[in-house]
């Protein structure tokens, strides 16, 4: 029997003058996001704030994450124009902070790494002063691929591990509990980049379990912090195991407190890039 949405998880529709003119100008620019792709329920508060997480190198994926409601297909080749796209629309939205993630690309020799940097470059052309975050894939720990990242410089490198260990192959079974705390590793240690990640609760881990995943990314000295709640997005993704309460929220806040991580945002809704200035 499927879960009731608790009351705190529910968003109103909202539809404005602010938030049409995000959709006409992702629209304009033929742009990808993931605030739609992926469904997320804090969409409509952020294009109201005149903002979007850019979803970029294409819709389809080519893995299949058990959670998540992009599509799993053969990808399209990639749009050589997309980071002048990005550019432009971050300036036409006057970006102070913009987010840039991508599905994952594992049919390109560098997992797409090349065209992250491009975007970085084409933003920083345009809109100099604009701070970007970008999050991305794991690039199989391809170590020319984070390279070409690091020489890119954004201000923010974010790479969710999503789930705790002992969930990692039901829940992403193309990925690896090890390989992304490495990226994050690799990031930190070969450069002053502030690298982030992020943690879905509710897909049956434990608070030891939880607890455990902290610690491995302290221990990488992950710098940025995100927790929330793991909605279904059909009938088809993997169940909710349980709704963490209010309550519950505030004790992951106390046990990231005590590990040492300074910086985090725990919440029902919290998502990657939800309010990601504020960290930064």
């Amino acid at each position: 029997m499927q879960k009731r949405l608790p009351q705190y998880l529910k968003r109103p529709i909202i539809d404005t003058e602010k938030t049409r003119n995000v959709r006409r100008i992702l629209k304009t620019n033929c742009l990808n996001t993931v605030c739609e792709n992926a469904r997320c329920p804090n969409k409509n508060e952020c294009y109201t704030n005149n903002t979007a997480t850019f979803l970029i190198m294409g819709n389809a994926c080519t893995r299949n994450c058990r959670y998540c409601n992009i599509t799993c297909e053969k990808p399209e080749p990639l749009d050589k124009n997309e980071p002048e796209h990005i550019a432009k629309a971050v300036k036409e939205l006057g970006l102070k902070y913009t987010v840039i993630t991508s599905v994952t690309r594992d049919d390109l020799p560098d997992g797409g790494a090349e065209h992250f940097a491009n975007c970085i470059y084409e933003i920083r052309r345009v809109s100099p002063e604009t701070k970007i975050e970008i999050l991305t894939p794991d690039f199989k720990n391809n170590k020319k691929a984070l390279d070409k990242i690091i020489n890119a410089h954004p201000d923010v490198f974010n790479h969710n591990i999503e789930t705790v260990k002992e969930l990692f192959k039901t829940i992403r079974p193309q990925g690896n509990y090890r390989t992304s705390l490495e990226v994050l590793k690799y990031i930190k240690q070969n450069s002053n980049i502030t690298t982030k990640s992020g943690l879905m609760i509710g897909l049956g881990e434990t608070f030891e379990q939880i607890k455990e995943t902290l610690e491995n990314l302290h221990r990488v000295n992950c710098d940025i912090l995100t927790i929330g709640q793991y909605i279904q997005p059909s009938k088809a993704h993997l169940p909710v195991e349980k709704y963490y309460t209010l309550d519950e929220y505030e004790k992951l806040k106390e046990l990231a407190a005590s590990i040492g991580i300074t910086r985090y945002q725990i919440g029902p809704l919290v998502r990657s890039s939800y309010n990601a200035a504020s960290l930064a």
